[in-house]
């Protein structure tokens, strides 16, 4: 308790309205390389309202993130024979996640590991990118990120799935033959 109390004083001895140096912040117990003003910001939630004005004089402005470029459309590939090297996507798939996605088509590929496409609103590929490491959540939360928003124009409620026909079928056979 006496430390609390040590470092209040300490604090408001040093107060002055000049910015503070690197040394003052760390008298203070702030570094300021390291202090991010949004983390000043917090302070109020744990009843340190006393110590925002010095954080404040310590921090270091936070950089702006940079706008994520969302795509109209994706297509999640994969193929069901994969599906027990790839647990997590089959978790994804089987869940009811998908449905939150109206613009997310997913495609069964034979002997297809785990990819998602994203594609343009002429439905040209932008961006192709192997999700063999993601988890559940991920797939998600990069949906979520990556995909716009339906508008509630769209005549589709859920996503859709694709799966290979016959012909595709005999195409591959017919590729793979010695």
């Amino acid at each position: 308790m006496l430390k609390y109390i040590y470092f209040i004083l300490l604090v408001f001895a040093t107060h002055t309205l000049a910015d503070y140096t690197a040394q003052d912040c760390r008298e203070i117990g702030f570094i300021k390389s390291q202090l991010m003003c949004s983390n000043c910001e917090k302070l109020d939630d744990f009843g340190l309202e006393l110590i925002k004005p010095h954080c404040k004089e310590c921090c270091t402005m936070d950089q702006k993130h940079t706008v994520q470029h969302r795509y109209p459309k994706a297509i999640l590939e994969v193929c069901t024979c994969k599906f027990r090297a790839y647990p997590q996507i089959q978790a994804f798939i089987k869940s009811g996640r998908p449905a939150k996605f109206p613009n997310l088509q997913i495609k069964y590929v034979r002997g297809l590991d785990p990819i998602i496409k994203l594609l343009d609103a002429s439905g040209n590929v932008k961006e192709t990118l192997s999700i063999t490491k993601w988890n559940t959540d991920t797939v998600e939360e990069f949906f979520a990120t990556h995909l716009e928003k339906s508008n509630g124009k769209s005549e589709k409620n859920s996503y859709s799935i694709i799966e290979e026909t016959d012909d595709d079928i005999e195409d591959f056979l017919k590729t793979n033959r010695i």
